[in-house]
């Protein structure tokens, strides 16, 4: 499942379920209260049934465990028959027994009271898990098949592709070999009309490495490295093509779990318009601090330093904008975050290695 095939995944898993899982708790809360209100009002009749059978001078053998009561004299004149005290070990309740402001005191202890309640909670709790189970499951199934459609258009478009770059990669290595015989040629070597064809050639070049790269993200193989080898390879390169530029590495052991040829079209991409993007006589330098690798250079101030790995955004009208978007998916493929900061003095990415 590809990285955006995830998301989507989530977002609609997590929609579903967030809809269903508060009315659920919700249920079980309300539940709860209307059954604890229930057993309240069960004890305080089986206080009244207990009074009952003292004022009936019946036998109270069976209730001397829980329950116990005391005769008192009130002269209250505003009686509330229906009162009814929870204290913290015991309820209780005052019944009138005669006309001469005696009454009956009678309590219960809260001890049956309180496993009732355990068990409801318990019971209410056992209920609401597997619901919220059986919910997220739902909610799975329902996410998948929502993917379906979209997963099934990926997969063709992806077909697409990589026979479409599979097929480029003939045309354009016979365009660079007859490139390379056609600057062999004094009267062709430096015309503008061939160097303007070698431009596009490299652009189109590096568009199929990108793309053939970006295709694979599904098959990522990560492993362990010490990218600080690749940014010397990559260095060295560029150092053939940019000899006006200056380069300060300061980079010895930078360890990620990666993909090798991802990485290496990442850092590729970003030296390279470090290069590409540089005053004259400039100067980039790559550096590391824990897991962060930083490649600065001495270009100047990019415009929209946010829009710069969108898709088809670019300020140079010769560059497609493609490649940084590429860069962009591969770095959140492997789980890089990468950083731009721009001002007139120069212009730094950072890469958070995962």
């Amino acid at each position: 499942m590809h990285n955006h095939e995830k998301t989507a995944f989530l977002k609609f898993f997590t929609a579903y379920f967030a809809s269903v899982a508060p009315l659920i708790l919700a249920a079980g809360f309300f539940y709860y209260l209307q059954m604890k209100n229930h057993l309240l009002k069960a004890e305080e009749f089986s206080l009244i049934e207990y009074a009952r059978h003292i004022k009936m001078h019946k036998s109270i053998d069976e209730y001397t465990t829980v329950y116990h009561y005391r005769f008192i004299k009130r002269n209250d004149h505003h009686f509330d028959i229906r009162n009814f005290t929870i204290h913290q070990n015991e309820f209780s309740k005052i019944i009138p027994m005669d006309p001469h402001s005696h009454y009956l005191e009678v309590f219960k202890s809260t001890k049956d009271f309180n496993a009732k309640l355990l068990t409801l909670k318990l019971k209410i709790i056992t209920i609401q898990l597997l619901l919220l189970l059986f919910f997220a499951y739902i909610s799975y199934r329902l996410a998948k098949n929502a993917l379906k459609p979209l997963q099934e258009s990926i997969a063709t478009l992806d077909k697409f592709a990589k026979d479409l770059i599979h097929d480029l990669n003939t045309p354009v290595t016979s365009i660079k070999l007859n490139m390379k015989l056609l600057e062999k040629n004094p009267e062709c070597a430096n015309s503008t009309p061939l160097l303007r064809v070698k431009k596009s050639v490299e652009t189109i070049s590096e568009l199929h490495e990108n793309l053939t790269i970006l295709l694979q993200e599904e098959t990522f193989q990560l492993q362990e490295m010490n990218i600080c080898k690749f940014v010397e390879e990559i260095v060295q390169i560029q150092k053939q093509i940019y000899p006006n530029i200056r380069f300060q590495l300061e980079c010895s052991t930078l360890n990620a779990k990666l993909n090798k040829h991802a990485i290496k079209q990442i850092l590729q991409n970003i030296i390279a318009n470090a290069c590409k993007y540089n005053t004259d006589k400039g100067y980039v330098k790559i550096y590391t601090s824990k897991n962060l690798l930083h490649i600065e250079n001495s270009g100047p101030a990019i415009e929209n330093p946010q829009k710069i790995f969108d898709r088809a955004y670019s300020s140079d009208k010769h560059s497609s904008g493609i490649g940084l978007d590429i860069v962009n998916r591969l770095a959140h493929a492997m789980n890089i975050r990468i950083e731009v900061k721009s001002d007139t003095q120069k212009n730094t990415f950072t890469l958070t290695m995962p």
